[in-house]
């Protein structure tokens, strides 16, 4: 019996150590993507020499690499797992594979307030820039959160009904924002438009720094609190049984996801489908256990953020695409398909 269970775990961790091995092997491949020719050896090369042989680097590979190239291969690496994190985070707490925080209306909310910071330059308590923006973000990303939670405070209030409240929250935000957009300045728009389709084109290092401080943190926390989760999928009745205060843990749930969800948000714009999709694919191969379902899921949801950026990239060259029409592209025919195929539960 403890042999089957070993070569159980076994399993999941090769599955999990496959997908972080996949990520940084579409890292390197992304990295190679540019108007200079640097190969893949070429590329890990100079990154090894970077930091640990200095005298060996060459300087035009290293400038293209890191002051180029990085910023926007990390953001997308650093912003797939967050979302990844979190849509796990979710699904499990909610107990219904709808939940992400673009269907509830987190990432709404997160790009309202970001919206209100880059497109009429408001300031939050005098703070600007990067912070500033984080902060709007968070701020308003609480707002879905804060209305999830009063409705599953009322009785016999149902998974469902928290996503149904989190997509009204999530047009009226979007409504919100559209009519801020009709005010705006050409150029502003512009600046809006592009950063609300979902782009990694702006990310810098600084916003890489930022989305790095909380994803980390973040799922370090969630992954501590897994076997609360598995307790909570199992219903609010059995988790009280069993000593665990439910509405309180979704009340930290969900904030602790907003701030994750609004890090990213602000510096990438509103990215669908990541955070819906990729849970949902590990739990077809791990199950729903949340000591294995979260860091596959951000392993997982780094790949695909990297792969639909690739595409993006390279579909229309020169040209860039938006990485959020690909995600949509890529992420909805998926989705539908998984719903069709996937006829037991996996709770």
């Amino acid at each position: 019996m403890m042999g089957e269970y070993h070569r159980y775990t076994v399993r999941k961790l090769i599955f999990i150590v496959g997908c972080t091995i996949s990520m940084f092997l579409v890292m390197g491949f992304a990295l190679t993507i540019g108007s200079s020719n640097i190969s893949f050896v070429e590329v890990y090369q100079t990154i090894f020499n970077h930091f640990f042989n200095p005298d060996a680097v060459n300087p035009d590979y290293d400038w293209a690499i890191f002051t180029i190239r990085m910023p926007r291969v990390l953001g997308g690496l650093i912003a797939g797992m967050s979302l990844g994190v979190a849509g796990a985070a979710m699904q499990s707490m909610m107990k219904n594979p709808l939940a992400d925080p673009y269907t509830t209306g987190i990432s709404s909310g997160a790009s309202f307030g970001a919206t209100l910071a880059l497109g009429l330059g408001i300031t939050f308590a005098g703070i600007g820039g990067s912070l500033g923006l984080v902060l709007f973000a968070f701020v308003f990303s609480l707002v879905p959160a804060a209305v999830i939670i009063l409705v599953s405070s009322m009785r016999s209030t149902s998974a469902a009904t928290m996503i149904l409240a989190g997509i009204a929250v999530m047009y009226l935000f979007n409504a919100c924002t559209t009519l801020i957009k009709l005010g705006l300045s050409d150029s502003s728009l512009s600046a809006v438009f592009q950063w609300s389709a979902g782009d990694l084109s702006s990310v810098t290092w600084t916003g890489c720094e930022i989305m790095a401080c909380f994803t980390v943190v973040g799922t370090l926390i969630l992954i501590m609190m897994s076997k609360k989760l598995n307790i909570l999928i199992t219903g609010d009745k059995n988790a009280t049984a069993l000593g665990l205060d439910a509405h309180k843990l979704r009340l930290i749930l969900l904030v602790l996801i907003s701030l994750m969800a609004a890090s990213v948000v602000c510096f990438t714009g509103i990215i669908g489908f990541i955070g819906l999709v990729s849970p949902h694919i590990i739990r077809m191969f791990l199950g729903s256990d949340n000591r294995y379902l979260i860091p596959a899921s951000a392993a997982f949801g780094a790949v695909l953020l990297m792969v639909s950026d690739l595409i993006a990239r390279v579909i229309i060259a020169p040209t860039f695409l938006p990485v959020g029409v690909i995600t949509s592209f890529i992420g909805g025919p998926i989705f539908l398909y998984l719903l069709i195929k996937q006829r037991k539960s996996v709770w």
